[in-house]
């Protein structure tokens, strides 16, 4: 059985793989590329794992429920 790579661990070898791709070319906009690439799993996962309950996510997520609810919208993903 394999040792699981903490989050941020995984963010890191990500990351380290995407500047080796871009072999030398500066990113552009990367704050922003990752936090939209990285929010939608996010809120896909803890939307699931809570059983879609949306007050039950933002209380996991540390957010106002109807913060939640336009990211949710934003993402297409209300069901």
């Amino acid at each position: 059985m394999s040792e699981r790579q903490s989050i941020e661990a995984c963010i890191r070898a990500n990351l380290e793989d995407y500047f080796q791709d871009l072999d030398g070319t500066d990113p552009a906009g990367l704050y922003d590329m990752l936090l939209k690439v990285m929010e939608k799993p996010l809120l896909d996962v803890v939307m699931q794992r809570a059983g879609h309950n949306q007050s039950r996510a933002a209380d996991w997520l540390g957010l106002n429920r109807n913060t939640l609810r336009k990211k949710l919208v934003e993402h297409q993903l209300l069901k």
